[in-house]
């Protein structure tokens, strides 16, 4: 009898959630077969099976907690099936990395309605489809999808709609100052259970603000001369190095450079020290579909224009299509989140604890503004917010900090000379 385990995450990760059982007791599974998906508090994994033979047991439910190195499920390698096939030797259960199916290149337009009803078999989908299938109570065997290999991925669940909605009746739910004891007859609710993610963004970001001393500065940035440097340089940029010139680039030099001149900035409180790094590993926040994710640009001082976009795009990618690694999110010193994108004028952003600061961008928008005395002009401003940890940094670093970014930003030809 050989063991299923759950491997080694990460050294900052002891625990994973049983999303999703993908084989049941009594299936016979092969050696490298997808058995479970584990969800952790930043990304989802499969686990494969390194052992051909019968499933006996299964030792935790979907939605328990389970440790790692937890024995989770038992491989009975001696089953009839598993005679058949030649014997493997015992190893420890890996982690897969979640791909999407291989694309082709005659792939048509037109939905190709592929039924694993029809197949008689268990649908074959990405971890993301299945997790969204599940919370939006969708079953997958009739949802068509575009895959020539047949495979359900996140986009077919989240267009496709079931012909016939089933609504609730009177639910009890737990009594709320202001709410009532019981759901009225006839109110139609939806009830999703929170992801192991979502539930780790929410406790991560009371505990910031139980246990930090945040505070946010504000100041505004004439965004004109980034406007019409990129304008000149985009074309040629592109050309050059396969990938658009935008705004995050700019930003992240200029946060790392005034980062060097305000280091408090760049530390965290462990115990009765303060630990201030020597490196600039920037996070940049995210929106996936299954919350904000901070993956993180490695050494951001050491690396150009281009190879910053370059880094932010594939990490973007890797976030929509939920291909972001573990090592992908750990690590970072300091944060810039973008609510601008989605349409923001202000905002206080949230420390992404342990670390101390985070700077958030904003919409661009015209406003007036004094030139002179005399002189008014229309002007492509934006507003942008430093949050910090007023344990470890003063006021004054803090509006340092956002004066010298501001500075930067309105001059970009200065980031060139920059250490």
């Amino acid at each position: 009898m050989a063991d299923i385990k759950v491997p080694e995450l990460a050294e900052s990760i002891t625990e994973g959630t049983i999303a999703q059982w993908l084989k049941k007791p009594g299936d016979f599974v092969n050696k490298g077969d997808y058995v479970v998906e584990l969800e952790t508090d930043k990304v989802n994994v499969e686990i494969i099976s390194e052992h051909s033979g019968i499933l006996k047991e299964v030792r935790a439910g979907e939605g328990d907690t389970v440790n790692v190195g937890e024995t989770i499920a038992l491989v009975d390698e001696s089953g009839e099936a598993a005679a058949e096939s030649a014997a493997e030797p015992q190893a420890v259960t890996e982690i897969a990395p979640i791909q999407e199916a291989p694309k082709h290149a005659a792939l048509q337009e037109e939905t190709v309605h592929v039924s694993n009803e029809q197949k008689g078999q268990r649908p074959i989908a990405s971890p993301a489809a299945r997790k969204m299938a599940r919370e939006k109570g969708i079953d997958l065997t009739q949802v068509p999808t575009v895959d020539p290999l047949g495979r359900v991925r996140a986009q077919d669940v989240s267009s496709f709609s079931p012909r016939e909605e089933v609504k609730q009746q009177a639910t009890p739910v737990p009594k709320q100052q202001g709410a009532p004891a019981v759901q009225p007859a006839g109110k139609e609710v939806e009830r999703i259970r929170m992801t192991r993610r979502r539930q780790t963004i929410a406790n991560r970001l009371v505990e910031v603000q139980q246990t930090a001393a945040m505070l946010t500065t504000f100041n505004e940035v004439d965004m004109t001369n980034v406007m019409n440097l990129r304008k000149r340089r985009k074309d040629k940029f592109l050309e050059e190095n396969d990938v658009k010139l935008g705004f995050m680039s700019f930003f992240t030099k200029a946060v790392v450079a005034a980062l060097k001149r305000s280091p408090l900035l760049n530390a965290e409180i462990q115990g009765d020290e303060l630990v201030l790094k020597k490196f600039y590993d920037i996070g940049i926040a995210v929106s996936a579909n299954e919350g904000l994710v901070v993956p993180v640009v490695r050494d951001a001082d050491r690396k150009n224009f281009a190879e910053i976009e370059k880094d932010i795009l594939d990490l973007a990618e890797k976030a929509r299509n939920n291909k972001l690694a573990l090592q992908d999110l750990q690590g970072g010193t300091f944060t810039i989140t973008n609510g601008g994108v989605f349409g923001s004028l202000l905002s206080t952003p949230i420390l992404n604890g342990p670390q101390v600061g985070i700077l958030g961008m904003h919409s661009i928008k015209l406003r007036p503004v004094a030139i002179d005395a005399e002189r008014m002009e229309n002007r492509p401003m934006m507003y942008i917010a430093l949050s910090y940890d007023h344990r470890i940094v003063d006021g004054k670093e803090a509006v340092t900090f956002l004066s010298r970014v501001k500075e930067l930003i309105e001059d970009p030809e200065s980031l060139l000379f920059e250490a």
